[in-house]
Parts: structure tokens; sequence; C-alpha cells
């Protein structure tokens, strides 16, 4: 088996046995209840999450996906209240995630400032633009919030794909396409792997950065739509530290930190895993939400240390 899948094969596993962990202890645990609600609930910071991988498998890193999430949630609410369908506020603001993320792009290649100067500038800015907006939560009313909840594909045992599910699997799917089957793709690790010798093989760096930030903030913009339609409200602390939450599932999908290795559906395991262990200490009842937070750290830590005992294993394989 290839090293590139064994942090791949180590989260698939996790997920596994912290899945298996609730299905002995808990009764109900093993539905399509569980699955569903799952997918559910952590669907839009999976689709954020799945543009990080892309940043950090090019070596570098988004700080603005929380900003962003919230950013989009109040001011759809406020064009919902001046009378716009959430598809068309949506699709502006998917339009304008895309921008954002291009121009964060141009500045990290051309003025040559580290990403997470310029994603932690964006993350102010957003931030601060959501106070803007509003001081406090507002409700999307529009009808097709309420369609948009209710449109679901049965699993069968009480079980339900939602909306919210489903588009967090048909970008997954997308962007396991481009990563992987697209000239593009092939880009982004190699840059993440090393841009000197990128640059030598006639790999666009400027183009492909700029490209990659973008995809970013599409897949941010879009966290963000569906986050408020999930809620069915926006509110300026939204997301609130979700940009943590989406590097978390990054890493634990088996993506390296430093760039040029890891797997786009890998950012999915990631992502279920935490989501997983909420529902396990949800499950338990007398233990805190705190909890998950501290075993979440637990695995990022052990994460991070195998993938630096696999890579320099790897490496010194290659050395001999």
């Amino acid at each position: 088996m290839k090293d590139r899948y064994l942090p791949l094969v180590a989260t698939v596993t996790v997920f596994v046995l912290v899945f298996a962990v609730g299905a002995v202890n808990f009764k109900h645990f093993l539905s399509t209840n569980v699955v569903g609600d799952l997918l559910t609930d952590n669907a839009f910071i999976i689709i954020a999450a799945i543009g990080e991988t892309f940043v950090i498998i090019s070596g570098g890193i988004d700080l603005s996906v929380g900003s962003m999430i919230g950013f989009v949630g109040v001011v759809m609410a406020h064009l919902d209240v001046m009378g716009w369908h959430p598809l068309a506020s949506g699709a502006m603001l998917i339009a304008f995630g895309i921008a954002f993320g291009a121009f964060q792009g141009i500045v990290i290649d051309f003025c040559e400032i580290q990403p997470f100067i310029i994603t932690l500038a964006g993350l102010f800015l957003l931030r601060g633009s959501c106070f803007l907006v509003s001081l406090e939560s507002v409700p999307v009313k529009h009808p097709f919030v309420g369609d948009f909840a209710d449109w679901h594909f049965d699993l069968g045992g009480g079980g339900r794909l939602s909306s919210s599910a489903m588009v967090m699997l048909v970008v997954l799917v997308a962007g396991i396409l481009i990563a992987h089957f697209t000239r593009f793709g092939t880009n982004v690790y190699a840059i993440g792997g090393d841009p000197a010798s990128a640059k030598l093989m006639g790999v666009p760096i400027r183009r492909t950065t700029v490209k990659i930030y973008a995809l970013a903030g599409f897949y941010n913009a879009l966290g963000g739509v569906v986050y408020a339609l999930y809620t069915g409200s926006g509110y300026p602390l939204a997301g609130l530290g979700d940009e943590l939450v989406a590097i978390a599932a990054v890493v634990l999908g088996g993506t390296l930190l430093t760039g040029g290795v890891g797997l786009v559906f890998g950012t999915l395991f990631g992502g279920l895993i935490q989501g997983l262990i909420t529902t396990l200490v949800n499950f338990q009842g007398t233990l805190t939400s705190w909890w998950a937070t501290i075993i979440v750290g637990v695995l990022l830590f052990v994460f991070i240390v195998a993938q630096r005992t696999i890579m320099t294993s790897f490496m010194t394989r290659r050395a001999i």
C-alpha cells in the first residue's frame, strides 16, 4: 500500500473504532438516524474543510473560514428582509466568497506574505463586517428555508439524508475530482511538495495560488449558505472558531500541515470524527461538551506525531 494512503487508513480506522464504542455502549447508536444526523449537523463545516484541504495541501493556511460563514449568514438574513430569495442572495455571496478568496491569493503571492497573516487579516475584516451588518441574530423567514429543511432522502430505519448533507456530498465528489483528476489538482500537490521544483517544472505558481484561495472562498461561502439555511438565521458570531474546526478536520483526515500530502476524501472522515465524538458525549449525558474538545485535541496530537513519524520513515527509505 502506498504511503500516501496510510493517513487515510488511520483516519477511517479511528472513525470505525469510535463508532463501535458508541454502538457497544449506547442503545440505538447503531442506526441510520445517527448517521443521518451526523452528516447533517456537520455538513457546513465539512464543506468549508474541503476548501481548507486544498489550501493546506498547497502548503498554505486559511483562517478566514469561520468569519466568512458568519458574514454570509448575516448578509443573507438582511437581504431576506429586503425581499431577496435565499438562492439569489446565496449565489451572490458565493461569488463574493470566490472574489474574496482570489484577492487573498493575489496578495499572498504578489506581495510574498505568509498566508497566515493575510487570512488572519481576512478573518478580522469579515468578522468586523458581520457586526456592521447586524449586532444580533436575524431570522431568515423565506418559505424556501422550510422547503430546504424538508427535502431529504430516506435511509430506512427512520434515518434521512438531509438536503444539507446531500449538498455536502455533491461538493465533496467535485472536490475529489478536482484534486485528483485535473491539472490544477496536480499543480496544487506540486506547489505543496516543493514550490521551487514546481516552478522549475513550469507550474504557474501565481495563477494556481489565486485559484486555490478562490476555490477555498467558494467552499467557505457555500458552507455559510448551507449553515444559514440549516439554522434559518444569520448571527454575527456564527462560525466563531470554525476555522480551527475546519483545520482539525483536514489534519484528522490525514493531510499534512507541511503540504504536498493529503486526500480530500479523508477530510470527510476528519469532520465526521469530530461530530461523532460530540454525539458520543451527548449520548453519555453526564459529560460537558468540553470533553469533546479535549478528546479532539488528544486525537490531533496523536495524528500529528504519527504523520511526522510516517513521513520521516518515508524520507529515510527514499534516501537509502
